[in-house]
């Protein structure tokens, strides 16, 4: 195979080269190169959780278990191709004779996430997905771990030796990433990363001459909502969970809950105030990153609307410098709008206090398209079949008396939601139904058997 990291071009014309002799591969030998990549980065997991500390700041234990994640993951999409189900074939003899069966679509472009320096990378779930459906990747990395990137390139790179040439490349750089989605051989694009990144690859996808499926995952705020009877049952319960869960790898993942719904008078101030307070400074992915973030929670801490219940927020008079501490505010639904909807993507979150029922239920209504929202309930209470009933066309899943962060790779997963948090809702970025993206159904009419696209695949 030619080299892992290359130009736009170079990656492109390999990849179409590719295209067709990877995607007729046997499924046993495209699983087994599936399998040789878990394989390769299993044994150099140290050297390469080692690399990702350095250069993120992310502690080397969850980096550890990200990159179980990351190897499992192009294990169970393996096993996925080797039971050949998610063809889709479907068969009716007659006349006409009709064979419907999943085909490829195409190179794909993979665009690495900041956070998840494993498992939504170069070697994370979106290139098992391509691969797995028979597509060759070019993967844009992300510049928040480039000697990472390079190094687990490398490796994918060797357990595809023997795979078609271009089945597999890495480029780097801002103009790459956009001359990248507007390359006429790349036939879909993947992207995990910020809503005004997304949106920008997004219309060119869809601006180009022949526009493109772009399956982005952008920004989301995760809301969870308390009824008056879950803050009174379990009201420390709660904050406990939450703190914990809103400030998890510095409030750095994509399901982070960004506000908390509370009744007023729930009396958890202190529950609440205390871990945060306590809480430790954490570096930030990216120096961009911790901009936006200082930017954007400082911007929160001067709406007259807005009170800070715990922590102190960067970037203001009293404010600490250098790596932020969490800080959390808090402000009454009748004040809740649209612009404190926004994620601020690091360790903040707001909790909203709610006086009725009527304003729980239309902050619900209101709230916009997130991967997840969360209901805290007690049985039996009839205000959360109302709030289920206003979040379900809203969120990609719904979490009950539990947290969002931390996504099952599954076969029963959505990780997905409408916009903004992603471009395409039908779809998740996580689990086995995310090779549907990269697969098209194509009918063959009266096919002769010698010419049938299953001959050979088995």
């Amino acid at each position: 195979m030619t080299d892992p990291i290359t130009t736009v071009d170079a990656a492109c014309a390999a990849a179409g080269r590719a295209f067709e002799p990877f995607a007729a591969l046997p499924l046993p030998e495209r699983a087994a190169f599936l399998d040789g990549i878990a394989d390769r980065l299993d044994a150099h997991a140290a050297e390469l959780v080692d690399l990702a500390a350095e250069e993120t700041g992310i502690p080397a234990g969850r980096l550890t278990g990200e990159m179980a994640r990351t190897t499992g993951q192009l294990r169970l999409f393996a096993n996925l191709v080797r039971d050949g189900g998610f063809l889709d074939v479907v068969a009716e003899d007659g006349e006409p004779s009709l064979l419907r069966v999943n085909e490829p679509i195409g190179p794909v472009a993979v665009y690495a996430a900041s956070n998840f320096p494993f498992a939504f990378s170069v070697a994370g779930g979106d290139t098992a997905t391509a691969l797995a459906a028979g597509c060759p990747v070019v993967v844009k990395a992300h510049p928040g771990h480039p000697r990472t990137s390079r190094r687990t390139a490398e490796l994918v790179h060797d357990a595809l030796a023997a795979a078609p040439e271009g089945t597999f490349t890495l480029v780097e750089g801002f103009e790459a990433g956009v001359e990248l989605v507007g390359h006429p051989v790349i036939r879909a694009a993947a992207f995990t990363g910020s809503t005004r990144g997304g949106r920008a690859l997004f219309d060119l996808a869809n601006a180009r001459p022949d526009p493109i499926p772009f399956y982005g995952e952008l920004g989301s705020v995760n809301p969870v909502f308390v009824t008056p009877a879950a803050a009174k049952a379990r009201g420390e319960e709660i904050a406990a969970g939450f703190t914990a869960s809103f400030t998890a790898n510095a409030g750095q993942m994509c399901t982070k809950p960004g506000l908390l719904f509370l009744p007023s008078g729930h009396g958890l101030e202190e529950p609440l105030r205390r871990p945060v307070e306590e809480g430790v400074r954490n570096r930030l992915l990216t120096p961009g990153i911790h901009e936006a973030y200082v930017a954007g929670v400082s911007g929160l801490a001067e709406r007259p609307e807005v009170r800070v219940l715990a922590g102190d927020v960067p970037g203001t008079a009293d404010g600490p410098a250098g790596d932020p501490a969490p800080v959390l505010f808090a402000v009454a639904a009748r004040d809740l709008t649209p612009e404190l909807w926004e994620e601020h993507f690091g360790p903040a979150s707001l909790v909203v206090e709610y006086d009725t029922d009527d304003e729980l239920l239309a902050a619900a209504a209101a709230m916009p398209g997130s991967l997840t929202a969360t209901i805290h309930t007690e049985d039996g209470e009839p205000l959360a079949r109302d709030l289920v009933a206003r979040v379900r066309r809203r969120a990609g899943r719904i979490v009950f008396d539990g947290w969002p962060t931390g996504v099952a790779v599954t076969a029963a997963i959505h990780h997905g939601g409408p916009w903004p948090a992603t471009t395409a809702p039908l779809h998740t970025s996580v689990g086995t139904a995310a090779i549907r993206r990269f697969l098209v159904p194509v009918v063959y009419q009266n096919v002769p058997e010698s010419l049938s696209p299953l001959e050979g695949r088995s």
